[in-house]
Parts: structure tokens; sequence; C-alpha cells
């Protein structure tokens, strides 16, 4: 096994065109997506919310142009287990597993969201696209117009984003929060599958972050240099 098994790789991406003004999703589609948050609350809220999930899902499931994904992320033993499913006209259409080592939380949250979208996307007749996550904060990161860490992963994010907003001004992505102490039933089912999971690195002398500092980490750090 070659030293590409815990690769690092380049995550900052701030002239990229996708956060140029003019050129941000935020300027060319701002009603082709939306967040649906709950606040902090009582029990008697809770319930409401937890019924306008329900309502939501089965409205969504009876629909073909829609496409409903429930994700979820999970890190043990320094490995990270990503799951999302996804489910048109009241059928799991896919159900995918990965599992990746040393890894930041937020890089394993932006891959999980970028593949769940692109799945769905990529799904005939889909029109609109429902996220159901406890990754809330980091999904409201993607439009985010400040520069920050992880802008490449976002910039491959928008890029599929707008190809499905171009493809119809009415396409639309919706994000609902739902953490795990909800208990809400088809999150919990994914939260329960990324916490079933006991892995095990083989190669544990390269899951620390010590052995990715090295030359892939010093190139990617006079890369930074050149820009600024």
């Amino acid at each position: 096994m070659d030293n590409w098994f815990n690769e690092v790789l380049p995550s900052f991406n701030p002239l990229n065109s996708k956060f140029a003004p003019g050129c941000r999703i935020i300027d060319i589609f701002p009603s082709c997506f939306l967040f649906n948050l709950f606040s902090k609350c009582n029990n008697d809220n809770l319930k409401v919310w937890i019924c306008q999930l329900d309502n939501m899902t089965i409205v969504s499931l009876n629909n073909t142009s829609h496409a409903l994904i429930i994700m979820d992320v999970s890190i043990k033993n320094n490995i990270t287990t990503s799951i999302f499913h996804i489910y048109i006209r009241d059928k799991p259409i896919t159900k995918t597993l990965h599992h990746t080592v040393n890894i930041m939380s937020t890089e394993a949250k932006l891959f999980a969201i970028r593949c769940g979208v692109n799945q769905a996307i990529n799904s005939t007749g889909i029109s609109k696209i429902i996220v159901i996550t406890d990754l809330i904060y980091t999904t409201r990161k993607i439009f985010d117009t400040l520069l920050y860490l992880f802008q490449i992963y976002t910039a491959a994010i928008l890029k599929e984003l707008c190809l499905f907003f171009s493809c119809n001004q009415e396409n639309l992505i919706e994000f609902w929060k739902c953490p795990s102490r909800y208990n809400w039933s088809l999150h919990k089912v994914v939260n329960k599958e990324t916490k079933s999971f006991n892995p095990i690195s083989l190669f544990s002398c390269k899951s620390s972050w010590n052995f990715s500092k090295k030359n892939k980490c010093n190139d990617l750090a006079n890369r930074w240099k050149m820009i600024f």
C-alpha cells in the first residue's frame, strides 16, 4: 500500500468562477434553494416539526418528479462513514455507503451532500430535490459567499446545482433540518446504520495527520502562497 492511501487533497479554491460576484448561485438562482430550519423549542413544537416532516415526505413520495434524500455521517476509530438513502415514488432508488480514513468531518459531510445531489440530479424527470439531514450548518456553507476552507468541495456542488437549475427555472432544492435526537423515522434508520459499523483501519500507521503532513502538504502550502 503506497502513500496515496492517506493523501492530503487541496480544499481551498478562492479563484473559482463560482465565487465571483455575479456568477454566484445566490445571484443567478436566488429562489431555487430553500432551507427549512427548526429552532430550539419545547416538546410541543418538536411534535409539530415531526408532523411537518411526515407530511412533506408523504407528498414527495407520491410525486414522481421529487427525489427525497436522507443522509448522515459518523466518525469512529478515525474512519468516517457516510450513508445516504434516495427515495423516488415511494421506492428506495439508491442506498450508498462510503468509508474514508483521516478526513475532517466537514469534508465528509460535503462529500455526502455532493454524492446525494449528484445521484438525484441524474435521475430521470426530477425537478425537486429534498435533502433531510442533521448536517444543516455544513449545507448552508455551500451557499456562503465568504472565503473559507473546503471551497473546492462546495464549488463542485454548486457546479452541479447550476446545471440542474439551468435546465428549468422552476427546479428546486430544499434542505430540511433533522438532528439525530429527533428520532424521526427515516433519518433514524440512516443514523443507526452509520453508527452500526465498527471499521478498523488496516494501516493504522497511515491514519494520523502527522503521516499526511509530508510532501503533499508542503506542496499544497506552496500553492496557497502563490495565490496570496
